[in-house]
């Protein structure tokens, strides 16, 4: 596959830029000229394809070598034999005649249909066709009459014939691109204008404060904003934490709860009972809706027979009567009255729970 520089240069070629190609020559002079692109073919193939014979000068100078076959064995000189076919004389002296001149070996390599750039330009049988012109650059012979180059010109013409299915257009439907539209003076102005702006304001000591002062608020904006996110963040990781101290802290009140009870008011408890002593759920400095929140905790709620089933046994645990008949004799006289009161507002609590329960 082709390196990036070798792309480069590969798509100079095609696009028939010379003076871009000499100075992309005379800066990497270490590039190979020789890779192979799409099936086997260099840029010498390209070049003589796209009959650009300024580039194939420009190649050969630099090291190009007409001895690259490419998929089908065709070398840049068969490629050229080809087009003098179809072309004539004019493409013979540009591309056929430099080619030979630079590597006359590559006159005899045969491509895998067994021809050689020589049996291209004789229509493939070298004994029984004239030879091309020797032309090579140089000025016709005093003897070369008209009649013989009009017929060099039709033998070629009926070449190109003969194998125009076969080779003509194959390298350029490989190579060709569509040409972009030509910049007209509009578009150039226009660009022109745009490329002064950019750089007087890249120049501008008074822009580049601003775009300092910019990046340096954009990266304050962000540093808030990362900020923000961490705290927010550890926010929610310390609710999360307080949420699971308070429902462990429930659980263990509520366990206790239940405890206290068995033991408080067992028929064998016979111990005087102050306010503290009672089994208030969660203690006996919670408020009333704190009692009812260690009550309910962790039962079924959606489960509405066994929810209301659990609040009969505590309405009957709480019920002031009942608890009066369990310890009103072991009651202290100084808090009988607030224990009572207590017991009663909590016992209201849980009846309005039940009714709304139904």
């Amino acid at each position: 596959m082709a390196s990036r520089k070798q792309q480069k240069l590969l798509r100079y070629v095609e696009e028939g830029s010379v003076l871009k190609l000499k100075s992309y020559l005379r800066k990497h002079r270490s590039v190979n000229l020789n890779f192979a692109a799409r099936k086997g073919r260099t840029p010498l193939h390209l070049a003589c394809a796209l009959l650009d014979d300024a580039v194939v000068h420009l190649l050969l100078k630099h090291g190009a070598s007409p001895l690259n076959q490419d998929h089908r064995g065709n070398t840049a000189l068969h490629v050229a034999a080809k087009k003098a076919a179809c072309n004539g004389k004019r493409v013979y002296e540009d591309l056929v005649v430099p080619l030979k001149r630079h590597s006359p070996a590559a006159m005899n390599i045969t491509n895998h249909a067994g021809k050689t750039p020589g049996d291209l330009l004789k229509g493939g049988n070298a004994e029984q066709s004239p030879a091309p012109p020797p032309w090579d650059g140089e000025d016709k012979p005093d003897n070369f009459r008209g009649d013989e180059e009009q017929a060099f010109r039709a033998k070629l013409f009926g070449e190109c014939m003969d194998e125009y299915q076969e080779v003509f257009g194959q390298y350029d439907d490989d190579f060709a691109r569509t040409d972009p539209e030509p910049e007209n003076h509009f578009d150039w102005a226009e660009r022109m204008a745009r490329e002064y702006d950019r750089k007087r304001q890249s120049t501008n000591p008074t822009h580049r404060a601003k775009a300092a002062a910019a990046a340096k608020k954009e990266q304050r904006e962000k540093e808030q904003q990362e900020l923000r996110r961490r705290l927010e963040e550890e926010h929610r990781q310390y609710q999360q934490r307080a949420s699971m101290l308070r429902e462990e802290l429930t659980r263990s009140k509520k366990h206790q709860y239940e405890r206290r009870c068995a033991t408080v008011f067992s028929h064998s408890a016979s111990h005087q009972l102050r306010y503290r002593d009672i089994p208030w759920p969660g203690g006996s400095a919670g408020s009333i809706e704190d009692m009812i929140g260690v009550i309910t905790h962790g039962v079924d709620v959606s489960d509405q027979s066994a929810f209301r089933s659990y609040l009969r046994r505590q309405q009957a645990l709480w019920h002031p009567d009942r608890f009066q008949q369990r310890c009103g004799t072991r009651l202290d006289e100084t808090e009988r009255q607030h224990i009572l009161d207590t017991v009663m507002a909590l016992s209201q609590r849980l009846n309005k729970l039940a009714e709304d329960a139904k």
